[in-house]
């Protein structure tokens, strides 16, 4: 009598211990799907750095409780299989983008990245993003830019990948004063007016005079 118990505790404990590790968990509703299809999808998202397993909400809810991805179990309706991410979050939401839209019974729910929890709609967002390598090449580029444009980069990006950047901001910050110390001397080129003012005075002389 004490196995099934003992089953579901280990489940519990195994997707808790998921959720912890994995770069991004992404949850899907599979209803009407054959078994063929299943396997076509599972495929698809191994190769793209996903690992796709069925799970009883009830035990996910459990294993996500207390936890920082609590508000997750508001995702867990119907048959729910989830996506943990190792690596590459935006390639496995655009592996899991282009099956629903030629599988439509998929449905893509939310999810969570880090303990960040995420709408079907920034899963979207994250499936438009480049791959982590051009994104990698990008903020590289970026970090030349003024620190005005990276947060305007920063803004503009979904929220998960957005604290990232910002802490990559908080970095800059810090080595600003030796790289930016040309900027101090703006006030220098302003004094230039000042230089002329003893003309403009004494053209004004005579009529003082």
């Amino acid at each position: 009598m004490d196995n099934p118990r003992a089953e579901k505790v280990a489940v519990v404990n195994e997707v808790r211990e998921r959720m912890e590790t994995a770069d991004g968990a992404l949850l899907t509703e599979y209803r009407g799907l054959t078994v063929a299809e299943l396997a076509e999808l599972r495929r698809e998202l191994t190769a793209a750095g996903g690992d796709y397993k069925v799970y009883k909400n009830t035990l996910v809810r459990l294993a996500v409780a207390d936890t920082p991805r609590e508000g997750m179990s508001e995702l867990l309706t119907g048959p729910t299989a989830i996506a943990f991410v190792e690596g590459d979050v935006s390639a496995v939401a655009k592996a899991l983008r282009d099956f629903s839209r030629a599988n439509p019974l998929l449905i893509v729910k939310g999810g969570v990245v880090g303990s960040v929890v995420m709408s079907a709609a920034d899963i979207e967002v994250l499936a438009d993003l480049p791959s982590r390598e051009t994104l990698l090449a990008q903020f590289a580029g970026a970090l030349s830019a003024p620190l005005q444009q990276l947060a305007g980069l920063v803004q503009a990006l979904p929220r998960n990948l957005a604290y990232g950047i910002s802490a990559l901001l908080e970095q800059r910050q810090s080595e600003a004063p030796a790289t930016e110390a040309p900027a101090t001397e703006a006030p220098v080129a302003e004094s230039a007016p000042a230089a002329e003012a003893p003309a403009a005075e004494a053209a004004d002389a005579p009529a003082a005079e």
